[in-house]
C-alpha cells in the first residue's frame, strides 16, 4: 500500500472511525459519571472512549493513564499497599495487552521517578538499542521487514525498575495483563480502528491472522480479542524474568526478525543494559523543572521551550486560546527546538552538553537569533504509537513512565511468541545510532517541583507531545487552569503530514489563528479533540492541601482514578 493511502488511512480514516463509532458512548450517562471519593471503590471499568472523562481527586494516591483497562489494574494496585513504581509497571505491561495498537513489550520504557522518602530524582531509560551488526544502507523500505526491528529495551526497563523501586511481587503486577490476554477484552472503536487502518499487515503471519482474524475476516468492534500466546509469554517472564528474555525469548525474536531479513543476535539481547541517569533540570518562575534527558531527548526540549517562554509576559499576552502573540510564539518555540534536537545524540558516545541546552542563557540567546530570523517551518514526524502512564501514591511517591510501539502498529507484520514486533528503527532516521547503541528519541516524563515538593507530574505520547506538554504546563502553572479545564481547551499540535504546518484544533477562535499566521504560523486545521496532539496524562498536586488531581485526555480513551 503506498504511504500516502496509508496516511490518509491512518491521520483520517482510523481517527473519524474512532470518532464516529463512540457518538454513542458520548451520550451515555456513564461520561457524566463523577469521580470516585477518597476511599472508594473505583467505578466498573468504562469501554475505553474519546471525549469528556471525569476528574479523580484523591489524597492517597491517583492514576492517569490513555485505557481505563491499565488504569483501573493500576489503583486496584495502591489500594494493595503497592507503591507508584509498582503501579505504574502494572499499568504499562497491561497496556501491552489492551493497546496492542501503541506499545509493545519488544518496544522501549523509560521512567522518571520521585522517592519521597530520599527526596531524590531518577531516570530510567529503557531505550531500544540498534543492533551490532551494522543496517548498511538503513531506508525507510526497512521497515516493513526484520531490519527495521530494534533491540528492546521494554523488559529490560521493566525489570530494572521494579528491582530498585518495587514492592510488590512481580506475578502481582503482571496479573491483570495476563488475565486479559487470556481471557480477552472486547475490542473498542480505536482499537478496531487502528486493526482496519493497518489491515495490510497485520495478518501477514499466522500469529497475526489468529489473533486479529481468527475466521479469515478482521473482528469486529465488540468481539472479544484473545492472545494466548502472549499470555503465556508474559506469564513465563513473570517467573522467570531476564533469563527467559535473554533466552527462549531472545532466540525465537532473533529467528523472526532473520527470516524476514533482520540481523538481530541473541548477543544482542544479552549485552543490552538499561541506564540509571539523573533528570534534565532547570527552572520555570520558580518552579523546578525536571524531564527526561539525551537521549530520551523530549524531557530536554520541554525544558528549553519553558526556559524561553519564560522570558515573555504570558499574564499580559494570554493563553495560545487567546492571544495569536502567544500562539505564535509557542509554536514556534517548540518546532524549532524539536528541529534543533535532531542533533542531540546520546551522551554515552557524543560530548552533548546538556546542562548548556537547559540554560537561561542559551534560550535568551535563541530566542534573539529567532527575532532575527523567519520561522523554519517544522518537518514531517515519525508515526505515532504511544503511551504515558502517570501515577502517585499516598506516601507522595511519582512514577512517569513513556513506552512504546515507536512505529505504526503491526508495521512489520511479525510476531514472536505471540508478541508483535516493533519496528522500532522508525527513530533511527532521526538521529542514526551506531551499531549497538542506544538509540535517540523523543519521549518527555516530566516533574515539576516547588519548594522541594512535587505539584505536577506529566507526560505525552504522540508526535505531538512536546506541543501537548508545553501548552497544558503553561496553562496551569502561568494561568491557574485545573488539570480538566486544560485538556479541554483546543490545542496546536506537532508537524502534519502537509509539509511545514502544524496540526491546529478548529476550536481555537479563527481570529487567534489568523492573527498568529499573520507572524508566520501555518496552520493544518482538523477537528476538535484530534488525536494526533497527544493525550495530557498529568496529575496535579494542590501545594496548600496537597490533594492530587487529574482528568484523562479528551482525544484518546483514558481514565484516571483515586483512592
Amino acid at each position: 500500500m503506498p504511504a500516502s493511502r496509508r496516511d490518509f488511512l491512518r491521520a483520517a480514516g482510523a481517527t473519524a472511525l474512532a470518532m464516529a463509532t463512540t457518538r454513542e458512548v458520548h451520550a451515555a450517562p456513564r461520561v457524566d459519571v463523577p469521580a470516585p471519593e477518597p476511599g472508594a471503590a473505583p467505578p466498573d471499568i468504562v469501554t475505553p472512549y474519546f471525549g469528556r472523562k471525569p476528574v479523580a481527586r484523591g489524597t492517597d494516591g491517583v492514576v492517569v493513564t490513555s485505557n481505563p483497562h491499565a488504569s483501573r489494574a493500576a489503583i486496584d494496585i495502591l489500594k494493595a499497599g503497592g507503591n507508584a513504581c509498582d503501579a505504574a509497571l502494572c499499568a504499562a505491561v497491561t497496556q501491552s495487552v489492551t493497546e496492542p495498537h501503541m506499545t509493545t513489550i519488544t518496544g522501549m520504557l523509560s521512567m522518571l521517578y520521585y522517592d519521597a522518602a530520599s527526596r531524590q530524582l531518577s531516570y530510567l531509560n529503557g531505550g531500544m538499542n540498534a543492533p551490532l551488526a551494522p543496517l548498511t544502507g538503513f531506508s525507510p523500505g526497512d521497515l516493513a521487514g526484520g531490519r527495521g526491528a530494534g533491540v528492546p529495551g521494554w523488559w529490560g526497563g521493566f525489570e530494572a525498575a521494579h528491582a530498585r523501586f518495587g514492592s510488590r511481587p512481580r506475578a502481582e503486577l503482571m496479573r491483570p495483563a495476563i488475565t486479559y490476554a487470556r481471557d480477552g477484552f472486547p475490542i473498542y472503536p480505536f482499537l478496531y480502528a487502528e486493526m482496519f487502518a493497518q489491515l495490510d499487515t497485520i495478518g501477514l503471519s499466522p500469529t497475526g491472522r489468529g489473533i486479529y482474524m481468527p475466521q479469515g475476516a478482521l473482528l469486529p468492534p465488540g468481539a472479544t480479542l484473545r492472545q494466548p500466546e502472549a499470555a503465556d509469554t508474559l506469564e513465563r517472564l513473570a517467573v522467570e524474568g531476564n533469563r527467559f528474555w535473554t533466552g527462549e525469548f531472545a532466540r525465537a525474536y532473533c529467528e523472526v526478525v532473520k527470516k524476514a531479513g533482520g540481523v538481530i543476535v541473541p548477543e544482542d539481547f544479552e549485552r543490552y543494559e538499561v541506564r540509571w541517569v539523573s533528570p534534565a533540570h532547570s527552572t520555570y518562575r520558580g518552579y523546578d523543572v525536571y524531564g527526561s534527558p539525551p537521549p530520551d531527548n523530549g524531557g530536554t526540549h520541554v525544558i528549553e521551550a519553558l526556559n524561553m517562554l519564560e522570558q515573555f509576559d504570558l499574564q499580559r499576552m494570554g493563553p495560545p486560546t487567546a492571544s495569536g502573540e502567544t500562539l505564535y510564539w509557542m509554536n514556534r518555540i517548540v518546532n524549532e527546538t524539536y528541529e534543533e534536537g535532531s542533533k542531540h545524540t546520546d551522551p554515552a558516545t557524543h560530548d552533548v552538553p546538556t546542562d548548556f541546552l537547559v540554560s537561561k542563557e542559551y534560550a535568551a540567546m535563541r530566542l534573539k537569533l529567532m527575532r532575527m530570523a523567519p520561522p523554519r517551518q517544522p518537518a514531517p514526524p515519525p508515526p505515532p504509537g504511544s503511551n504515558h502512564v502517570t501515577v502517585i501514591d499516598q506516601r507522595g511517591n511519582v512514577a512517569t513512565i513513556l513506552h512504546s510501539v515507536m512505529s505504526l502498529p503491526w508495521q512489520n507484520g511479525l510476531f514472536a511468541k505471540g508478541v508483535s514486533i516493533a519496528a522500532s528503527g522508525t527513530h533511527f532516521f532521526r538521529i542514526m545510532p551506531r551499531p549497538g547503541e542506544r538509540a535517540t528519541v523523543f519521549v518527555a516524563p516530566t516533574l515539576i517541583m516547588k519548594n522541594g515538593r512535587p505539584v505536577l507530574a506529566a507526560g505525552s505520547p504522540s508526535v505531538g507531545l512536546l506541543q501537548n506538554i508545553v501548552q497544558n504546563t503553561v496553562n496551569i502553572l502561568d494561568f491557574g487552569m485545573s488539570v480538566e479545564e486544560s485538556v479541554l481547551r483546543p490545542r496546536f499540535g506537532g508537524p502534519s503530514s502537509v509539509a511545514g504546518t502544524n496540526y491546529i484544533e478548529v476550536d481555537i477562535d479563527e481570529r487567534v489563528r489568523d492573527a498568529a499566521a499573520k507572524l508566520g504560523a501555518r496552520w493544518y486545521v482538523t477537528s476538535p479533540w484530534h488525536f494526533m496532539n497527544g493525550t495530557y496524562e498529568g496529575i496535579h498536586i494542590d501545594p496548600a492541601s496537597r490533594v492530587a488531581s487529574a482528568c484523562a485526555d479528551p482525544r484518546r480513551c483514558g481514565m484516571a482514578y483515586a483512592v
